[in-house]
């Protein structure tokens, strides 16, 4: 059996147990899932999403030990592997939550922990610039499958949605005596050049995360941990627990 390395267009790898259930959750489509060993996929379930033991009963299909190495170039240590249908849901038209910005970044598993950072934090979409597909399989796979859970995009920096610019620069002043507005776009350069001219140019608004003198940078998803928890300390909690269901 050929690998999925070569997946139809709309297609996605979910890469694991977690991947499977946080896309389940969220609504995808999954035509196809399989485990190696549905018994023990199922009793995993049961003990971290019981409430969707019945769905996953339904769908999780088992297949003979060492498939799974035959189909997916790095078998998850859970034994599940699946399809889903890609979503290109659009931002909404009226935000209440931040979109991140991630400038031409490279590496997956950066890329993917962002994406669940922005999951978990009820941001409103993380869009990407660049060359790095951000439905990559390795992202997926990084995000444990919560794409699902928020809006997802490659985009031109031309073509970002409107709202004021928050771009996280060494240069820029000190976040934490500046409120984020909902509606607020916050951008992030690459992990090897930093913010790009273009966006830096475009920003209404230069960042800085307070950070200890002759330390050179934070990891990217850090740095977007930081920036959500700052807007989410501004809020109230029965605002912050809204935007995250």
């Amino acid at each position: 059996m050929r690998r999925w390395r070569r997946l139809a267009d709309g297609t996605v790898l979910l890469d694991g147990f977690h991947a499977l259930k946080h896309a389940v959750r969220f609504g995808a489509r999954v035509p196809l899932a399989l485990a190696e060993d549905r018994a023990a996929a199922l009793a995993l379930a049961e003990e971290l999403a019981p409430d969707l033991t019945g769905t996953l009963d339904g769908l999780l299909r088992e297949v003979p030990r060492g498939t799974l190495s035959a189909l997916v170039p790095r078998p998850h240590p859970t034994g599940v592997a699946a399809l889903a249908v890609r979503d290109d849901t659009a931002l909404p038209a009226v935000r209440s939550a931040p979109v991140v910005v991630l400038d031409d970044p490279r590496h997956l598993g950066n890329v993917g922990a962002v994406i669940r950072l922005a999951a978990g934090a009820g941001a409103a979409g993380v869009l990407t610039t660049g060359t790095v597909d951000p439905w990559h399989p390795g992202v997926v796979r990084a995000s444990a499958g919560l794409h699902f859970a928020t809006c997802v995009r490659r985009c031109e920096p031309s073509a970002l949605p409107a709202g004021p610019l928050y771009a996280l620069d060494p240069e820029g002043r000190d976040i934490r005596g500046l409120p984020l507005p909902d509606d607020a776009l916050v951008a992030f350069g690459s992990e090897r050049h930093g913010l790009s001219d273009a966006l830096r140019e475009r920003a209404d608004h230069l960042v800085a995360l307070p950070m200890r003198v002759q330390v050179s940078s934070y990891n990217l998803a850090t740095s977007v941990a930081m920036t959500l928890y700052h807007w989410m300390a501004g809020r109230a909690p029965e605002a912050a627990r809204g935007d995250g269901a």
